[in-house]
């Protein structure tokens, strides 16, 4: 990678050139960003996952931005104008922006009015008057009057067509009018299709106004998305005399002031150029900048909230009757094995208008029984709160806990062709409440199946920008499979493909072997898996567990390539490596400065110790239960003032959503987050955690509930 690019990206995120180079070759070489935030610490200077993600994005940004370098170098060659100073000015530029304004004069265009009056003969004219060498631009233009130019005027006019696409290509210019839009205000008013129940939802923007540079993001893609519906339309309130005068002094100092009757023409080319070709352009560019960073901060909260919830706490191998409520079409019950297989199904009717209470306690009770039952899993969708009643009214054993899981996705898993392949027999009722049980027992990897966006966390997902949104989506799944770790015995093809260096392929091949050869009885093994060689390995291997395998460091996060340093702790302590992993004590006595070797630095050394204290430890939390106050069931039960238990189902920039157990969530806004001012809603609360709220505002019209956060 060429250094003016490193050191943009340095400069960017805030660490040192040398950490760019060594993640850069690292990337070259294969390596994934789990990988090298985890076992290259020494050539990353321990940088974390975010910053590694970062540099990876940057690095990808700059390898597109030297393509389309190398188109622009190309093109503006075969016009015969690419000077040294043009090429030197192109090659050092690292700014997307920038580059497409030193473009913009050589760039291949439609056929537009200055290209009609160079046709004409009239560029001449033009380039006298622009440089501010004529005293009478009338007696000069006569010369032009021809076969091709009728009159002076129409060579005047053409000459002023000229200088005005000459001026909204002229980079300076263009920066000028930029900085002057960026601190006015995004304007929007109605339209008269602004009517009916899909424009209302939008009425707060019907005559609104605020600071581009301020807006929210979630106001400003609100606002982007009414315009896209026809319901209002948008501009940036510049001060089209301001911009006119900074344009015209800034062309009159680089030559000097024209004197009358150039002047005049002067003014029109300017007063063209900026109503005609600079405000719209400069006016779409400024709002599209202003969406980027709007999109930048959805997505980061669109990821972070993606991370909590693949990251919520699993109830672990347990037995699991898992819930699908309805009313009209019962509810769907399903029973799964520790490993998540189903062993049975069936639909009871408690709910009207069927109402078989009795016989559905029956039904439920004998299932808890018959398959050994330990947890059991209700969907919070239609009819959740019924459900869970009724299942109070089951005399279950001792022991056995209720949860309230999160439908969000489950219909789109049932009808995909990954449910497809793994219940071929069975239709989307079964396999919907078999995803609401095994997401129980494992969110993170019963959700990797399910598109994050249809998830339900975040907000405005379609229309931010995709590539973007589909980067930080997976690289955050990656993230959370690798920090977790994988079991490679039970893992499903679906989870092992988000595994660092795996990929969908492998995964399948990884899972063919395991069905052939039986279980995996060390890392090493993978090692006669087809297509998967030693770069795969290397990348992999530190992910994987291997549970009561012969090495217990195959159940670790340690990585194979410095097995033979735990090995020589071992040895030094005259002990096993099986006695030494999992023991604090022991690994409390190990100095890390005496096994320092090569590309083993202290900071990987440090990890390898805390890793053997607690091998293969899942950095989740622990499954709590939780239940919604009993005699609220539908809005018109709330009253402000009440104390409830919530929980929270979405974070966006503005605030959390809030269930508090009816159909309605409600939010608590930024501002009632118990502290003084605005908070950072992503840092105060998490996805689906357990919350105290009181009501403070009941919109029973709108459906709207306003929450202030108690704890």
């Amino acid at each position: 990678m060429k250094e003016i690019y490193v050191r943009s990206i340095a400069r960017e995120i805030g660490v040192k050139e040398w950490q760019v180079e060594n993640c850069v070759k690292l990337f070259e070489e294969g390596a994934t960003i789990p990988f090298v935030s985890r076992y290259r610490k020494e050539r990353t200077g321990g940088l974390d996952e975010v910053a590694v993600a970062e540099i990876r994005h940057w690095a990808d940004v700059y390898a597109e931005m030297e393509k389309r370098k190398t188109t622009v170098l190309e093109t503006i060659g075969q016009a015969g104008a690419l000077t040294d100073a043009l090429r030197r000015q192109i090659e050092d530029c690292v700014n997307a922006r920038e580059l497409e304004d030193i473009y913009l004069p050589f760039k291949p265009k439609r056929r537009t009015r200055a290209t009609v009056a160079k046709e004409a003969g009239l560029e001449p004219l033009a380039d006298r008057m622009y440089d501010v060498t004529l005293a009478d631009p009338v007696q000069e233009a006569r010369k032009y009057v021809g076969d091709k130019v009728s009159s002076v005027e129409d060579a005047l006019a053409g000459a002023r067509d000229i200088i005005a696409e000459r001026l909204s290509e002229t980079a300076s210019v263009r920066d000028t009018v930029r900085q002057i839009f960026k601190t006015r205000r995004i304007v929007t008013k109605a339209t008269k299709k602004a009517t009916g129940p899909d424009a209302l939802k939008y009425r707060s923007y019907f005559d609104y106004s605020e600071s581009i540079e301020r807006i929210a993001p979630h106001r400003l893609l609100a606002i982007l998305r009414a315009e896209e519906e026809g319901f209002i339309s948008v501009k940036i309130d510049a001060d089209a005399e301001k911009c006119g005068k900074k344009i015209y002094y800034d062309f009159c100092q680089e030559r000097k002031y024209p004197a009358a009757p150039l002047a005049e023409h002067i003014h029109q080319a300017f007063d063209d150029a900026y109503k005609r070709l600079i405000e719209p352009s400069i006016s779409n560019e400024v709002i599209k900048e202003a969406k980027e960073k709007a999109d930048a901060e959805s997505i980061r909260i669109f990821g972070e909230n993606l991370r909590q919830l693949l990251l919520a706490p699993p109830v672990g191998q347990k037995r699991v009757l898992a819930i699908d409520p309805g009313f009209r079409t019962g509810c769907k019950v399903v029973c799964l094995d520790e490993q998540g297989n189903l062993l049975h199904n069936e639909a009871i009717f408690p709910h009207p208008p069927v109402s078989e209470k009795v016989k559905s306690i029956q039904a439920v009770s004998a299932m808890v029984q018959k398959f050994g039952v330990e947890v059991i899993a209700i969907g919070n969708g239609t009819a959740s709160r019924e459900t869970e009643e009724f299942i109070k009214r089951v005399p279950l054993p001792k022991g056995v806990r209720v949860f309230s899981v999160s439908e969000d996705g489950a219909s789109i898993y049932s009808a995909s062709e990954v449910a497809r392949e793994e219940f071929p027999e069975y239709d989307v009722t079964v396999r919907g409440a078999v995803s609401i049980g095994r997401r129980l027992m494992d969110p993170l990897a019963e959700l990797v199946k399910i598109d994050p966006k249809s998830l339900g966390v975040g907000q405005y997902q379609h229309d931010v920008d995709q590539t973007l949104l589909k980067e930080k989506l997976d690289n955050t799944v990656e993230s959370c499979v690798n920090n977790v770790g994988v079991n490679l015995n039970t893992a499903s093809s679906y989870l092992l493909s988000y595994v660092s260096g795996i990929g969908p392929a492998l995964a399948e091949n990884i899972v063919e072997y395991r069905t052939v050869h039986g279980a995996y009885r060390s890392r090493h093994e993978l090692l006669n898996v087809k297509r998967l060689g030693e770069k795969a390995f290397e990348q992999c291997a530190g992910f994987l567990r291997i549970a009561d395998a012969e090495n217990p460091l195959d159940n670790s996060a340690v990585h194979p390539e410095a097995y033979h340093i735990v090995d020589r702790m071992a040895r030094d302590l005259k002990v096993s490596a099986k006695e030494l992993v999992g023991n604090a004590e022991l690994c409390s006595r190990i100095d890390p400065s005496r096994y320092v070797e090569g590309d083993f630095g202290l900071p990987t050394i440090n990890d390898i110790i805390q890793e053997l204290k607690k091998p293969g430890r899942d950095p989740r939390e622990s499954a709590q239960e939780f239940e919604f106050a009993h005699d609220i069931k539908t809005i018109e039960d709330l009253k402000t003032g009440m104390e409830l238990p919530g929980i929270v189902t979405n974070i966006t920039a503005f605030g959390a959503f809030v269930d508090v157990g009816i159909k309605q969530n409600g939010l608590i806004h930024a501002s009632q987050m118990g502290v003084k001012g605005m908070a950072d809603p992503s840092k105060v609360l998490k996805l689906h955690q357990q919350v105290k709220v009181t009501v403070v505002s009941v919109d029973l019209e709108r459906g709207r509930i306003g929450l202030r956060l108690i704890r």
